[in-house]
């Protein structure tokens, strides 16, 4: 293999940082070696091999250690050579991630230029759904926390962590130079690095026939589980919504589980429960709905951008959801009403 100039790594652990990372290799980093590598189990179901020079799913250090002593620390001195291996010498790398300051990503900034002989290094942040219409500044004690992680280096000097101020992501840090953000989302980046994203699928709904049957997706999420909602107020939007969909005449409704929506928390049993083969928003991309509708999942954003105005794309039950604090909910409400997301 010849020495490529430049080599993009991008590191993924959802199907919405999966398709940016498509689009930006697709429209940003065009001639550049590309490269994947993803870091939660079954994400594999939506990686497409093909479209990459080279791909990987890498175990995240703290939860799948090396056996043995250390398990943790040679785990994350294993990544940087795997990840190495798959990108090859090269003049200049670009990392691509949601987050910068978690140590399993972070090692990456010091010790994948010096593993790939690379002159140059940048490091650009990728988009994740809501979590990225806020910033989260880095508290006294994280700070700390990431002057404690240098200790590494002197046990192996690959691992010579990154540390930086701000918003955890990075989004303020020296390395950073470019902030990708989904289209109509609001943001609190600095302007100078935002780049607006193309919509991260292709629609082809409009060249499907219409049905005399009205179809609509529910698209499910963990909130019982993740205490968003206790178990009543959960069944109450439940219930409202099935009854929505009841006066607006639907007869054909899919139901898309989170996949850490176990107990299926928003179906109703006449719904039928699907579970497309690739990301939600690549099946919302070549299947015809009109409605969507939810609680506060990121694909209902998504959604709206997918489908034409016709289309009912609807949150539910925001008056029951516990957010973390008044902002949350204020700066979440105003993403989705920017979006044109209706709420009942």
């Amino acid at each position: 293999m010849s020495r490529p100039d430049t080599v993009a790594v991008y590191f993924v652990a959802s199907p919405l940082q999966y398709l940016a990372a498509r689009r930006i290799a697709g429209e940003f980093e065009r001639g550049a070696r590309q490269v994947l590598v993803w870091y939660k189990r079954g994400l594999e179901c939506v990686v497409e091999p093909g479209e990459w020079d080279a791909s990987s799913y890498m175990a995240w250090p703290r939860l799948e250690p090396l056996p043995g002593a250390f398990g943790r620390h040679r785990r994350l001195r294993e990544n940087i050579r795997m990840v190495a291996s798959l990108a090859g010498p090269c003049e200049r790398l670009i990392l691509h991630s949601a987050v910068y300051d978690t140590e399993a990503i972070n090692y990456f900034l010091r010790g994948l230029p010096i593993a790939c002989g690379a002159g140059e290094m940048r490091a650009r942040i990728l988009p994740d759904g809501l979590l990225s219409i806020r910033r989260y500044p880095l508290s006294p004690l994280r700070r700390l926390l990431q002057c404690s992680r240098k200790l590494r280096r002197l046990f192996a000097p690959e691992l010579d962590y990154e540390c930086f101020g701000g918003d955890r992501i990075g989004s303020d840090a020296s390395f950073c130079d470019r902030i990708y953000v989904l289209p109509g989302l609001p943001n609190e980046y600095p302007p100078a690095r935002v780049r607006v994203l193309p919509p991260l699928v292709d629609r082809v709904v409009d060249a499907q026939p219409e049905s005399a049957e009205r179809r609509a997706l529910v698209i499910g999420q963990p909130l019982a589980a993740f205490r968003l909602m206790s178990p009543a107020d959960v069944s109450e939007v439940t219930s409202r919504m099935r009854q929505w969909l009841a006066r607006e005449g639907f007869s054909l409704i899919d139901y898309k589980p989170h996949p850490k929506d176990v107990a299926h928390d928003l179906a109703h049993p006449d719904y039928r429960l699907i579970e497309p083969a690739g990301a939600l928003e690549s099946h919302m991309a070549s299947t015809r709905y009109d409605a969507v509708i939810g609680v506060r999942s990121s694909s209902l954003l998504l959604a709206r951008q997918i489908y034409p105005a016709r289309v009912r794309v609807v949150a539910f039950g925001w008056q029951r959801v516990r957010f973390k604090s008044p902002q949350e909910q204020e700066d979440m409400r105003r993403a989705f009403t920017a979006c044109g997301v209706e709420f009942a």
